[in-house]
């Protein structure tokens, strides 16, 4: 598999969790056994959000020559993931959501072993 391709699963993945988040925060946190009141709406939109631009930065980039270029999106998202990750295993450990939780955690781990794997020398 190549960088390129490992870039467009990654958007495809924020692409569709993002406008999930942005237009239905409240049924898709619902999944995950949340409850949201208004503020928890408007933070779960600016996820989605973010998750969208992550995902239209993602599907730009992927076709860039530039090796460095690549290196550093690879690197940017590895930590992302990584943080992601730590976050989602503490929430699904805490009880802070259902056993939906573990998917987003492995979701998170491994996109991240991914990107990381992109990083070694010789594997882009």
């Amino acid at each position: 598999m190549k960088l390129k391709t490992w870039m467009t699963v990654k958007a495809i993945v924020c692409i569709v969790f993002g406008l999930g988040f942005v237009i239905l925060p409240s049924f898709l946190m619902s999944l995950y056994d949340v409850n949201l009141g208004e503020g928890g709406v408007y933070m779960t939109r600016l996820l989605g959000q973010a998750f969208i631009l992550l995902s239209l930065l993602l599907w730009l980039v992927r076709n860039t020559k530039e090796a460095a270029t690549r290196r550093a999106f690879a690197l940017a998202i590895l930590v992302g993931d990584l943080i992601g990750f730590v976050i989602s295993l503490q929430g699904q450990l805490a009880g802070s959501v259902n056993a939906l939780g573990w998917v987003t955690v492995i979701i998170y781990l491994v996109l991240a072993l991914g990107f990381g794997y992109f990083l070694l020398p010789g594997n882009e």
